[in-house]
């Protein structure tokens, strides 16, 4: 990669990472689902009448904002507001690696290799220890929460794969389109009318600057220089940069949210991030050894675990 692009991969990646620490800032302004919903909005408004005409199949449009949208962002939002701590969050929620390798596997067909399982066990190696020091230092709840979000996220890179958007800003600006509404009902249901009116009425440039980074810098920027990034480069090449999106995110929430970082969490970083690695490297030695690249030959699809955006 040029260095110029290699610091662009390494700033949407500082991007995404510091987006935690923001979903926490946040999460004391907004409810999770009413944060949400207007972080989906925001997003999608004014960016759908930009990017023309989805380039997909409604199908997937739809079960990838359902899925993505409501389910995983739903989750991670009320796990964070639930206790867990934003750098143990980010940290918790590459496990999506594992989860989208496994499914592939499972729907896919794509039959994972001698490292790639290596890769699985390592990183779930890594949210045990995590788990152990998250019983420590927060909720067992938030933990959960999180872990599922993490599983929806794989169930997603899954369905995007089979959608093959040829445009990842078009996809994901209409993918934001779905949840908008389904997410306003869900907080009205959960949370209360009354309590989303307070938080409303109670919105001041603070809580106005958490909604525009988590929707136009690290939704909009961030999945447009990713997409362009992958259009540029193979999947093997630009999915790495996303293992550093725990690293910005751990040490962002010690300075500016002032976490503690333990011993057992830089190791279950280590485990968590070194099977991430081994995953995905196993995942494009498989797409090397399928379509012979090396010979000028890629791959039409790359596969789920190396082609999912990392983007929380």
């Amino acid at each position: 990669m040029r260095p110029v692009h290699t610091a662009l991969a390494v700033l949407v990646a500082a991007v995404w990472g510091f987006n935690f620490v923001v979903i926490e800032i946040g999460l004391g302004h907004f409810p999770p689902l009413l944060l949400s919903a207007l972080r989906f909005l925001a997003a999608a408004l004014p960016a759908v009448f930009l990017v023309g005409r989805p380039t997909v199949a409604w199908k997937w449009i739809l079960a990838v904002g359902a899925v993505l949208g409501i389910a995983k962002f739903g989750l991670l939002f009320t796990g964070m507001a639930a206790g867990m701590p934003a750098g143990l969050s980010s940290l918790v929620l590459q496990v999506q690696a594992v989860f989208t390798a496994g499914l592939a596997a499972l729907v896919l067909r794509e039959r994972p290799g001698p490292l790639r399982l290596l890769g699985m066990a390592v990183a779930l190696g890594g949210i045990a220890v995590a788990a152990a020091d998250g019983g420590t230092s927060g909720p067992v709840l938030g933990f959960a929460l999180v872990v599922a979000a993490a599983a929806c996220w794989g169930v997603s890179n899954v369905l995007t794969r089979r959608a093959a958007p040829p445009d990842a800003l078009n996809f994901m600006v209409w993918v934001c389109t779905v949840p908008v509404l389904p997410l306003f009902a869900l907080s009205l249901l959960v949370e209360g009318p009354e309590r989303d009116l307070a938080a409303l009425r109670a919105l001041d440039w603070s809580g106005a600057a958490v909604i525009g980074y988590v929707a136009w810098v690290s939704t909009v920027f961030g999945f447009g220089a990713w997409g362009y990034l992958l259009r540029r480069y193979p999947a093997s090449s630009v999915a790495p940069f996303s293992l550093l999106v725990p690293v910005f995110g751990m040490s962002s929430a010690a300075l500016v949210l002032g976490e503690s970082v333990s011993g057992l969490r830089w190791l279950a970083a280590a485990l968590l991030v070194g099977g991430v690695a081994l995953t995905s490297l196993g995942g494009a030695s498989a797409a090397r050894n399928r379509t012979g690249v090396g010979s000028g030959v890629s791959a039409a699809r790359p596969p789920a675990a190396a082609a999912a955006s990392p983007a929380p």
